[in-house]
């Protein structure tokens, strides 16, 4: 299995309101169950960091991390549905460890659909463990309500 080379041409950085228009088509086009604009206005409004990445200075991704007393909760992750498993969400998952390490946050969480094998996938091989499940978490349609399984991540304080 070869490595996923990302290209040189991309770069984060911080998500602008200016942004959310196409923040919400990612978001629309990759969730049975989307964001509300007004969900991401509120990360905004109370400092969440919330980083988008570009390609060829267009969007194609984006994250939201919350930070608080040692601990992290990445809250969104999202890269648009075309251009998903080509190493986009990696990096910007990277970026918000990063982050978060830079700021003293020794825990990070986060919670997936049952049924998302690809970020399950994403966050075993970056280091993420199970450690929850949340009953009914997700809403799935017709299906009802579908689990959500919390990992978690310690971040070394020795680097």
């Amino acid at each position: 299995m070869s490595a996923v080379v990302v290209p040189c041409c991309v770069r984060l950085r911080p998500m602008r309101a200016a942004d959310l228009p196409t923040v919400m088509e990612i978001e629309t086009s990759a969730y049975p169950f989307p964001w509300t604009l007004q969900v991401f206005k509120d990360c905004l409004r109370v400092g969440y960091n919330a980083s988008v990445l570009e390609r060829d200075d267009s969007i194609i991704g984006y994250g939201i991390i919350s930070m608080g007393a040692g601990k992290a909760h990445i809250l969104n992750l999202c890269v648009h549905p075309s251009l998903q498993r080509r190493g986009y969400g990696q990096r910007i998952l990277q970026h918000l460890l990063a982050f978060a390490k830079q700021k003293g946050v020794q825990s990070v969480f986060l919670e997936v659909r049952t049924s998302h094998k690809a970020a399950i996938n994403l966050y075993d091989k970056t280091g993420f463990n199970e450690v929850g499940v949340r009953k009914k978490y997700y809403p799935n349609g017709n299906k009802g309500q579908e689990d959500g399984l919390i990992f978690a991540i310690e971040l070394s304080t020795t680097d």
